[in-house]
């Protein structure tokens, strides 16, 4: 089986409930139709004119409370408890829903910022990321195929410590909701010094942190991409690595080469790319790409409602 029909699988045994609060995209409908016919979540679809006006003078004292230290209005706690993206956020932050899905139609900081100021940092989490679960089809690289990307959209020049702090978080989703041994490449355009400059020093840096933070954690860097992923380069510009060639955790060095390289593997190569998946954040939900398919928003669905 592969591992989207397995996260499917896995998702459907669970039925977490999952609000979709971007009713008024016709692919988000779509994918609300599958979803439900194939039994992978129960789910909350949402337009402005589902939304409750009692929960929504109950969310905006909440939210209130939660943002008037940052220097918000009542008035304005309400107008903002009043969008449906909030409103789904705190849907799940009072326990009435497992997760969320959004960025069919929003951007990937409206969902962030959703997410963070209703849902919250988890604790001992300092930096919020994102990652893409990708699936090449036919590539017997990496997990037969599968690799996790990060971060693809959320920091755009992670620091070292932030970098180390990336690669824990993704090789922790990996392991425990994709089932998935996490083999972890830090990438760089330098292979074990072949190359110098700040760029690699701080790859150097994030990858000995991460080693230092999570010392059980299998992980090497800075590596070049072939050398990551391609056992016949790695023996040849890495023979003594760890990895061997075989990573299946990509973790770029910005969010430049992330962003573009989810895509570029998407594109170019046919690969289903589930994601963003937002790291560090208390209670589960993803965001979407605005160029996503129906296929792409339940599997986000499913596999948020894994994380649930």
């Amino acid at each position: 089986m592969d591992i989207i029909k397995d996260i499917r699988l896995r998702a459907s045994q669970r039925q977490k409930l999952i609000v979709l609060p971007e009713k008024d995209d016709p692919r988000v409908c779509e994918a609300a139709r599958i979803i439900k016919e194939q039994n992978i979540a129960r789910i909350i679809l949402l337009g402005k004119e589902d939304l409750d006006p009692k929960k929504i003078d109950s969310f905006a004292g909440k939210f209130y409370e939660l943002r008037k230290a940052r220097g918000i209005t009542e008035e304005e706690a309400r107008t903002t408890v009043s969008m449906p993206l909030y409103y789904a956020s705190m849907l799940v932050r009072e326990g009435e829903a497992d997760g969320f899905v959004a960025g069919s139609v929003h951007a990937t900081a409206d969902v962030a910022r959703a997410a963070i100021y209703c849902l919250g940092i988890e604790e001992g989490i300092s930096t919020i990321s994102s990652c893409f679960i990708m699936v090449v089809p036919n590539c017997p690289l990496g997990d037969n195929g599968v690799f996790i990307y990060a971060d693809c959209g959320i920091v755009p020049d992670p620091s070292a410590r932030q970098l180390s702090h990336i690669a824990i978080s993704t090789a922790d989703l990996a392991k425990k909701v994709f089932n998935i041994v996490p083999r972890v490449a830090m990438l760089s355009y330098s292979t074990k010094g072949s190359a110098s400059g700040k760029l690699v020093d701080k790859v150097k840096l994030a990858t000995q942190m991460a080693k230092e933070q999570a010392p059980d954690l299998l992980i090497d860097g800075e590596l070049q991409l072939d050398s990551a992923i391609v056992p016949e380069v790695a023996a040849i510009k890495d023979p003594n690595g760890v990895l061997g060639g075989r990573a299946n955790v990509l973790i770029f060095p910005s969010l430049d080469a992330g962003n573009i390289g989810y895509k570029l593997t998407q594109r170019l190569a046919g690969a289903r790319a589930v994601g963003p998946l937002l790291q560090g954040i208390k209670k589960p939900c993803s965001d979407l790409s605005r160029g996503c398919i129906p296929d792409d928003i339940v599997d986000c669905v499913a596999v948020t409602a894994l994380r649930a």
